[in-house]
């Protein structure tokens, strides 16, 4: 799934191709459910001949500022990318809504998996106002990190997946943070010493920015993978120290990474670094 870093990338891709100010001059939906509101019918309506003025990311969300005051919120989910390309190239399988614009591109919605969702709603901060705070804010402080984990009685690693709780971090950026912080992810969250805290504040942090500098972090070669909407790979992948590096060196202290599923997700870490 991707996370902050990749959808991070992709605002940015999309910044970069001028998309801001286009007329969309039609819209097309394939795959019904991918629209979740309005009805597919109305979307296509309310998109065509407005513009966006901003594109912008909240947590794991697309945010799509729109010209008539309406807000279009895309989640990628498991498998969801977009690509950006002439209104001549043949539509794929996969490719489930199209806006159309008015000088000659489209924007599509790629998702093997189905599982990706899109809003075209006057009032996001229904949706994203549930969203906990970002962890490259200059906000989210220690403090801000401490007063959280303080309040919780659950264990370390499915609190920080808990996009109420932080917004954006994902399996991958968790796993590396609390190996870097040297934090077994079965630790209950109130049980963390303000120092652990600290650790865990700034390694949460650095992960983020090193897969931002990477493009995001592209595990393999299949369709479900991260590519950007340039086409790019992430390279992050080669700056992993345990996740999906089961029996393999940690980088730390040469004994094995091992896979254990914490919370139902699958977990890596290096149980000598990282004591329960």
């Amino acid at each position: 799934m991707p996370e902050l870093p990749e959808v991070q990338t992709v605002v940015n891709d999309l910044k970069v191709a001028n998309l801001i100010g286009i007329p969309i001059i039609a819209a097309w939906v394939y795959w019904p459910r991918t629209v979740a509101e309005p009805s597919p019918r109305l979307f296509c309506r309310q998109i065509k001949g407005q513009k966006f003025t901003a594109i912008r990311r909240r947590g794991k969300y697309l945010v799509f500022d729109v010209a008539d005051g309406h807000t279009m919120l895309l989640h990628l989910r498991m498998s969801g990318r977009l690509h950006l390309v002439s209104a001549d190239t043949p539509r794929s399988k996969h490719e489930h809504v199209i806006l159309g614009f008015d000088d000659g591109r489209q924007l599509r919605f790629h998702d093997t998996r189905k599982f990706g969702r899109l809003h075209l709603i006057k009032d996001p901060a229904r949706i994203l106002d549930r969203l906990g705070p970002e962890p490259l804010a200059s906000g989210f402080t220690a403090k801000i990190l401490a007063e959280g984990l303080n309040q919780r009685k659950r264990i370390l690693k499915p609190l920080l997946l808990d996009q109420s709780f932080i917004a954006g971090l994902g399996n991958i950026y968790v796993d590396e943070a609390l190996w870097a912080a040297k934090l077994h992810p079965c630790r209950l969250a109130a049980s963390l010493s303000p120092s652990e805290i600290k650790a865990l504040h700034r390694t949460i942090r650095r992960v983020l920015k090193r897969g931002l500098k990477n493009l995001g972090t592209t595990l393999g070669t299949g369709k479900g993978n991260f590519y950007s909407v340039a086409n790019r790979r992430g390279r992050n992948k080669d700056q992993l120290k345990v996740f999906r590096r089961t029996d393999l060196p940690c980088p730390r202290c040469k004994s094995p990474i091992e896979r254990l599923i914490v919370g139902q997700r699958s977990t890596h870490i290096c149980s000598n670094c990282q004591k329960v």
